[in-house]
């Protein structure tokens, strides 16, 4: 990885050199990762030119810089496809099955996947060069295994069922349509899926490591650090929760719909065009070489020629081959996508079900921190209504001293003990009527008991 990001990084002039030798240095697998490419001019600007990766169905890798329109017009493709890629833009995650090719933009991985090639803008993020490397081990190591892989398929087939099974494995083999032998388009596509699964549920696992801790936290000490804190988490968690789904939402669409994933096997469309013009091709060449032995003339009512006849009944029985062929091989290739899809489908929906399982404790968490505020507030409020009651208590005392102080006289005055006894008097009506505020606070359950 750091060698492959070293030799995509802008020129230093103090270490241009050092820079050219690590482009001639062989990765692990022993490839040289962009043979004959000058990288001390990766990024070539003007002239609308983009530089790209390319990755051919052998693993090896190079550098190329073309325009938009040539691009367009080498996987056959519209410009509407091509801003999908475009990292200034910001899209969603999308798969889209072309004639020629798939378009695929699954978080950091942008890329076109054709028959014969994989094209990724150059980028000099890490799981763009990640990707790379995964993608050329995935291919080498598929390539090396399947001259062992051919001898397995005919020794499991020893009956006849078997053996015609056997048969059509060994076509599916060369042809790469096997489940085990999977299409190169199918491959790189499964390379991408895997980045982006792993990529998210990395994300989600940190999330959550994050999350849970910050939220025992809260429940225990409620502050103001704490609430911003949280805040901050669920904006980051609704964030990642939109990207996983749109990508899920993007493989169930893919999976229910049979025609995108017949439209998105290349190799086999490939392959039926160029039997079909090889067919062609040998039907002309028959036609003019038996035209050219044919000497003698036809009469116009006879029956029509032998090799009218004959080239009808070969048109026939070629086109009947033909369609049960593509009938079997197009079912069988929908199966193998939709295992490949379904795989990675339950990969992303468990990485969805732990952010809606961080989503549910955020909520039972606010939920819980509403109950501890409501209880303080109920508290409050029953306080609030007790100093109430003794407030009004307390203003008996100053109702019966603004009685006494009224400017008459009274024989009462007189009295030496007379003082003592309406604060006493005063003090047990107050205590009365302070309890009696109590009971019926109680008794109403506006107060616990």
């Amino acid at each position: 990885m750091a060698d492959l990001k070293e030799r995509l990084l802008p020129p230093k002039p103090a270490s241009a050199f050092t820079l050219r030798e690590a482009a001639g240095r062989p990765t692990a697998s022993g490839r040289h990762p962009f043979q004959g490419v000058d990288v001390l001019e990766v990024k070539k600007r003007g002239q609308g030119l983009k530089s790209w990766i390319r990755v051919d169905t052998s693993g090896n890798s190079q550098v190329m810089e073309v325009d938009k329109f040539t691009m367009m017009r080498r996987c056959d493709l519209p410009a509407r496809d091509l801003r999908l890629l475009d990292p200034v833009f910001v899209y969603p995650s999308t798969i889209l099955g072309r004639e020629k090719a798939i378009v695929v933009n699954l978080e950091q991985i942008r890329c076109i996947i054709t028959a014969d090639e994989v094209l990724l803008l150059n980028s000099l993020d890490k799981y763009v060069l990640q990707y790379v490397i995964d993608l050329q081990r995935k291919l080498t190591t598929t390539g090396a295994g399947e001259v062992g892989d051919v001898g397995e398929v005919w020794q499991s087939d020893n009956s006849d069922m078997n053996q015609r099974r056997g048969n059509r494995n060994f076509e599916n083999l060369y042809n790469n349509t096997s489940p085990d032998y999977l299409p190169f388009e199918f491959r790189a596509l499964e390379v991408a899926l895997e980045a982006a699964c792993t990529f998210l549920d990395t994300q989600a696992a940190e999330l959550e490591i994050e999350a849970y801790p910050l939220l025992d936290e809260l429940t225990s000490k409620i502050s103001t650090l704490n609430l911003e804190r949280v805040r901050r988490l669920k904006s980051r968690l609704v964030a990642l929760t939109r990207r996983v789904q749109k990508v899920r939402d993007e493989i169930e669409q893919l999976m229910d719909d049979d025609g995108d994933m017949a439209e998105m096997y290349l190799t086999e469309k490939k392959s039926r065009m160029e039997l079909s013009f090889y067919g062609d091709q040998s039907m002309i060449g028959y036609r003019s070489a038996d035209g050219a032995s044919i000497s003698a003339p036809v009469s116009p009512v006879s029956s029509p020629p032998d090799s009218r006849r004959l080239d009808k009944s070969l048109s026939m029985a070629r086109s009947r081959h033909e369609s049960m062929r593509s009938t079997e091989s197009n079912t069988e290739n929908i199966e193998e996508l939709e295992m490949l899809l379904e795989a990675y489908f339950v990969v992303i929906d468990s990485s969805l079900n732990k952010l809606t399982s961080l989503k549910e404790y955020i909520d039972d968490t606010e939920d819980f921190i509403n109950i501890q505020l409501d209880n303080v507030r109920n508290q409050l409020i029953q306080f609030e209504l007790l100093l109430t009651t003794a407030t009004f208590v307390v203003a008996i005392f100053g109702v019966v001293a603004g009685v006494f102080g009224m400017n008459f006289e009274i024989p009462l005055f007189d009295v030496p003990s007379a003082f003592q006894w309406v604060l006493i008097i005063t003090g047990v009506v107050g205590v009365c009527i302070f309890s009696a505020f109590v009971w019926f606070f109680k008794y109403r359950r506006l107060m616990p008991l």
